[in-house]
């Protein structure tokens, strides 16, 4: 494949000089004392005959191989994480480095062979990254150079990247307030083992505490609270159903993701009542579905392209060990208004 490759020497045979003073204004060397038309022989050789620079010869002068291995669980093939790998391509590209990008789908055979793979490419550092926002085991083979974990935190307190869950649950229950909600804000989606267990769920008491701690320095505090056993919308469907079944009818619901939030308007458009006109819908997530629903929903979006782009920097910048938190920002639809009554 690169029998009629380009060679250095080939450059500077087309533009007369010797083959040092060809690399040294290919690499942009100052002092060469070479005239200003020597340059532009030596580029417009370079350029007429395709010539590359060899990465391989070059890295081991550098010691440097402009790429960086991206490692993941699920994210390469999930529609609803897939902006960590956009973003961190999009770095990348920027900072003239090339992302590998290797998916393990959780085994750990594979996950081996894998960075072996990588590690022998000889990359100037690994984003690991998971899908869900988890504490996760660091595979050790990966501890011995630069290294930032991507939406995870892990037992050796490496440099990581995460969404700011907890301003984000600060920030729905600031919307609701704003808009008169007080004593009637409901919940659905506790789950105890979310909450408690870092490898599970690091998202979910962040953001728990985040709109606990906000409505109690308002003097406000929750109406109802529903556990619910994973987010999905069968769950959040049951939850809503559980809320609207007790005396007194919320006027408005947080739900802990968007997938609960399209359960609860399924339970709400059976019953009969509208959002925001009765009950005011607010998420997390923003799921591409999220906007497409009617009323459109109202929820605070994972950054993961912002994260994904952070990551790289962090990376490439060595900027320390964090964690870096990224905002979450609030997408305004249509599913909040001020209570009825």
């Amino acid at each position: 494949m690169g029998r009629d490759r380009a060679t250095l020497a080939d450059v500077a045979r087309r533009a007369g000089l010797s083959k040092t003073a060809a690399s040294m204004v290919l690499n942009g060397r100052e002092g060469t004392r070479l005239s200003a038309e020597a340059h532009q022989r030596v580029f417009a050789a370079a350029e007429e005959l395709g010539y590359r620079p060899n990465v391989a010869a070059r890295s081991l002068r550098t010691r440097k191989t402009a790429t960086i291995a991206f490692v993941s669980d699920i994210v390469a093939t999930t529609r609803f994480a897939g902006g960590l790998i956009r973003g961190a391509l999009d770095a990348s590209r920027e900072r003239d480095h090339v992302l590998l990008i290797t998916e393990t789908q959780g085994d750990a055979a594979f996950e081996q062979y894998a960075i072996e793979a990588i590690l022998d490419r000889q990359v100037d550092g690994v984003i690991y990254a998971a899908m869900a926002t988890r504490r996760l085991a660091v595979p050790p083979a990966i501890l011995g150079g630069p290294v930032v974990l991507l939406n995870a935190t892990s037992p050796e307190q490496l440099p990581c990247v995460l969404p700011d869950d907890e301003r984000a649950g600060a920030m729905v229950a600031e919307t609701l307030l704003a808009q008169g909600h007080r004593d009637r804000i409901a919940l659905i989606g506790r789950n105890r083992q979310k909450e408690r267990d870092p490898e599970i769920s690091l998202a979910a008491e962040a953001r728990l505490r985040g709109i606990r701690d906000t409505l109690t320095a308002a003097g406000v505090s929750l109406c109802a609270e529903v556990f619910s056993p994973e987010w999905l919308s069968e769950h959040g469907y049951a939850a809503m159903r559980t809320l609207l079944d007790r005396p007194t009818r919320p006027s408005a619901v947080i739900c802990m993701n968007d997938r609960l939030a399209f359960g609860a308007y399924q339970a709400l458009g059976e019953a009969g009542l509208t959002i925001p006109g009765d009950i005011s819908v607010l998420s997390f997530d923003d799921d591409p579905i999220a906007g497409w629903l009617r009323p459109g929903l109202s929820t605070a979006a994972l950054p993961h392209e912002q994260m994904g782009r952070r990551a790289v920097e962090i990376l490439l910048d060595g900027e320390g060990k964090g964690p870096w938190l990224v905002p979450m920002p609030l997408r305004r639809r249509r599913s909040v208004a001020a209570p009825a009554d």
